[in-house]
C-alpha cells in the first residue's frame, strides 16, 4: 500500500515570518500538533507544539514577537506519496519522529503521514515507530 492511500491530505501551513503565538493559535483552532512552514509555496520547515514549548517558552522567548522561522525545524523528515508505507514507517523509526511530510515527486507538499495513520493500517508498524521515538527522548 502506498503512503498516498493512508496520509492526511490536508496540508495546514504557516508563513515563517508569522509569530509563534499565531502558530500556536492556529494549531489550537485546528486541533493539530504541527504546521508546515511554507515560504512562497516552498516547504522550508515544520513547527510543532513541542518546538513551541521547548524552543520558545522554555527559553523565555516572547510568543507574540518571536517568529516561526526562529524556532522551526528545518531538517524535515519527508517521504513521497508513491512510496510504500513500510518505507515511511522505517524512516520514522530511523529519524525518531511521529510524523512525516509527504511530498509528490516534484517536491510539492501534499500531506502528512503520522503514527495514527500507520496504526489504521498496521498496529505492528505503528508500535515499532512509537518504540523508536520513545528511545530518542
Amino acid at each position: 500500500m502506498q503512503i498516498g492511500e493512508i496520509m492526511t491530505s490536508k496540508v495546514e501551513w504557516i508563513d515563517p515570518e508569522e509569530t509563534v503565538m499565531e502558530a500556536a493559535c492556529k494549531m489550537r483552532d485546528l486541533n493539530i500538533g504541527s504546521l508546515t512552514v511554507m515560504d512562497g509555496g516552498e516547504l522550508v520547515g515544520m513547527i510543532t507544539d513541542r518546538d513551541i514549548c521547548c524552543r520558545a517558552v522554555c527559553e523565555g522567548r516572547i510568543p507574540a514577537t518571536t517568529t516561526v522561522r526562529s524556532i522551526m525545524s528545518t531538517n524535515i523528515a519527508y517521504c513521497f506519496n508513491d512510496q510504500d508505507i513500510t518505507e515511511a514507517a522505517h524512516l520514522m523509526e530511523d529519524q525518531h519522529v511521529r510524523r512525516l511530510a509527504v511530498l509528490d515527486r516534484s517536491k510539492k507538499a501534499v500531506g502528512f503521514v503520522s503514527v495514527d495513520d500507520l496504526a489504521r493500517y498496521s498496529h505492528d508498524l505503528a508500535g515499532e515507530v512509537l518504540e523508536a521515538a520513545a528511545h530518542a527522548h
